[in-house]
This record gives structure tokens, sequence and C-alpha cells, in this order.
């Protein structure tokens, strides 16, 4: 049974890696199935208009950070686009998971909440807490022999987080060493999602 949010994906026509593992695999559903969700899905669209495009590429912002409308709006009042992203990249799921310790920010999200993550050696279950320079993220002690991280070791020899972060792999823990670079990388337009909320 396909996901709410994998039927989402398929409609904005990106992989955002919701579900780390399948995303990864031949089994992604943007992969076997590259086309919009329902009967009608193959069938050939015209061009989205100006407000259509911004409108895709704010849901493609709000599905890969896990933000609310609420606090989308909150977000994009007085911020410039640079700040917007430094922030959103500073967010502990972000963090956790560009650290590797987590394989999609959804799951960093669900790590953070169930108070599996230690900033600085405190619990803190607030997903979109905002990391600090200097501030160290750990996998708390009793939640390592969990299923949860049973790979990490592996997968984290094979990882390397952005230059911002810093990984020691072998005692599940990172730091913020300093403001993060935002690559043009990411998939979505943030002067798109500007435009959007300049309306």
């Amino acid at each position: 049974m396909k996901s709410i949010k994998e039927k989402k994906e398929r409609a904005l026509g990106v992989k955002l890696f919701i579900k780390a593992d399948r995303c990864n695999s031949p089994k992604c559903v943007t992969v076997r199935r590259p086309y919009r969700p329902g009967v009608h899905g193959q069938a050939r669209r015209r061009q989205p208009s100006e407000y259509g495009r911004e409108l895709k590429e704010k849901q493609k912002l709000q599905i890969i950070y896990g933000l609310t409308n609420r606090q989308m709006m909150n977000l994009f009042g007085a911020k410039s686009p640079d700040d917007i992203l430094k922030h959103l990249e500073k967010r502990l799921d972000r963090v956790v998971f560009l650290l590797g310790l987590a394989k999609s920010t959804r799951i960093a999200r669900q790590l953070v909440s169930h108070g599996h993550i230690l900033v600085n050696g405190r619990k803190v279950t607030i997903p979109s807490y905002y990391v600090k320079v200097g501030e160290k993220i750990e996998i708390r002690p009793e939640s390592r022999g969990s299923k949860l991280f049973e790979d990490i070791q592996v997968r984290l020899k094979q990882y390397t987080p952005p230059a911002w972060l810093k990984l020691d792999a072998q005692n599940l823990k990172g730091e913020c060493v300093e403001e993060p670079v935002v690559e043009g990388s990411l998939p979505f337009d943030i002067n798109l999602v500007g435009e959007f909320y300049a309306r």
C-alpha cells in the first residue's frame, strides 16, 4: 500500500527521499511510475501557471522539511531566501539527517521526537530546535542498542557530512562547526516559494 506522502512525491515529479531505503532502490515509486498518480496520471497536461509553479515549489520545500502552513508563513515573513535556507538546514531534525545519523529527514524527526537525540548532553525532543555553532549532537547512549541504529556504523563508514558539520562516526556524535553553506542542489527554487508568499 503506497503512502499519501509517496503520492505527493509522484505528483510533484521529483524524488524527495521521503522513504529513504525505497528511494535509493529500484522499488522507488517515482522510478517505477514516473507520472502523476490517479487514473489520468499519464495524460498530457498543459504547462502550469506561474501560481502553479510557485505552489509546486512551496509544496516540495514543505515536504522536505516537514513544515506546517503556519510555520511556512512565519518563516517567509521577513527573512531573505539565503537566511531562510540557513535556518532550515540548522533545524535539529535536518542536522541529524545531514550528519548521517538518520536515513531521511522524516526519520530524523521521529528520532528527535522520541527522545533518541542529545544536544550538548541534554535530551531535546523538538525537531525544529535551532542548532547553534559549537553545539554537539549525539545519539542517546541508552538508544544505541535499538534496532533503529543496527546498521548505522556500516553506513557512516561510507558517509561524509557537509563541511559545516563535523562527524565522529565511531562515537555516533556530530558538531555544528560553522554556519551552513547551502549548495544549489536542493530540489526546489526558494525564490519561487518567496514569490508565493509575497502575493
